[in-house]
């Protein structure tokens, strides 16, 4: 008797095992279609020739390259495309600093107005940014900055900074202060413990902020539709929109294959952060 409930036991672990990985494995396999598809007809479009008027997931040829070449020769995407890549660069250069510092600040140290500011930071990240469109445009009026990259790359470091210093705050956290108080005993000082002993344990975080900053000009549009005039200084967002914006001229092949290259410096990042995704915090312990 005892056997058989041992069995039956064992027998509905395996049942409740099964299903767990089957709903597991059927989740991620929905996730990958929803991601995948809309992905396989941008690319099956950008290799379709240049007449084609709509989206279409088409395996069938003839397959060409023209549309990338037409790209360069016969429109700005090439401008467009380093505008953005300047923009990108140094937003993500200036925001990582001084994320990185300001997070550590509020991490290690206790000043007048810490809670006040933090707070402060939160009620700013609430404001959506379509709100603060008018106010970005009279800014860029005062200071003359509109239609200037230097005036953009300051609203995309400046929207980006009060929730990452919250979330660097809040790694920083993570790394015990025994650390800092080590260091100090064997003579180290404020710079050092920073550089050398917390510094290589938030890597891991510090390569996601960077690769945040580095995203966010590439996937905007409204910020940058309305601060930007001329055609020759768009970014890569708002240029690709002129390609289907005319419902009777759609350049729908243009589109597909612009898009696709977007993907290119943004996957090359991530593909080089990755080791601190992961050995991060692994190389930063063993120097602690």
């Amino acid at each position: 008797m005892a056997k058989q409930v041992h069995t039956k036991g064992k027998s509905s672990i395996k049942r409740t095992r099964f299903f767990k990985h089957f709903l597991t494995y059927f989740f991620m396999l929905f996730l990958s279609l929803i991601i995948i598809y809309p992905l396989l007809i941008t690319v099956m479009t950008a290799f379709k020739n240049s007449d084609v008027v709509a989206f279409t997931l088409s395996f069938q040829g003839p397959w060409t390259l023209q549309n990338f070449t037409d790209l360069f020769k016969t429109t700005l995407y090439g401008k467009w495309y380093w505008n953005t890549l300047v923009i990108s660069l140094a937003t993500m250069v200036i925001q990582v600093a001084v994320v990185t510092l300001a997070g550590y600040t509020y991490s290690r140290y206790s000043f007048a107005g810490k809670k006040w500011s933090l707070t402060f930071f939160l009620v700013v990240q609430m404001v959506p940014t379509m709100a603060a469109l008018t106010a970005f445009y009279v800014l860029g009026m005062l200071l003359n900055g509109l239609d200037h990259y230097w005036f953009l790359t300051l609203i995309y470091i400046g929207g980006g900074i009060p929730m990452n210093t919250w979330l660097m705050k809040g790694y920083f956290d993570t790394v015990p202060y025994d650390f800092d108080e080590s260091a100090k005993l064997d003579g180290a000082g404020n710079f050092t413990i920073f550089w050398k002993i917390v510094m290589p344990l938030v890597k891991p975080m510090i390569a996601v902020q960077a690769l945040w900053a580095f995203m966010g000009p590439f996937g905007d549009f409204m910020t940058a539709r309305y601060l930007l005039r001329e055609e020759a200084n768009l970014t890569v967002a708002v240029g690709l929109q002129e390609f289907i914006s005319d419902p009777k001229d759609q350049q729908v092949a243009l589109f597909a294959a612009g898009a696709i290259l977007i993907a290119v410096p943004i996957c090359a990042l991530f593909f080089y952060l990755q080791k601190y995704f992961v050995t991060g915090l692994t190389a930063g312990g063993s120097k602690g």
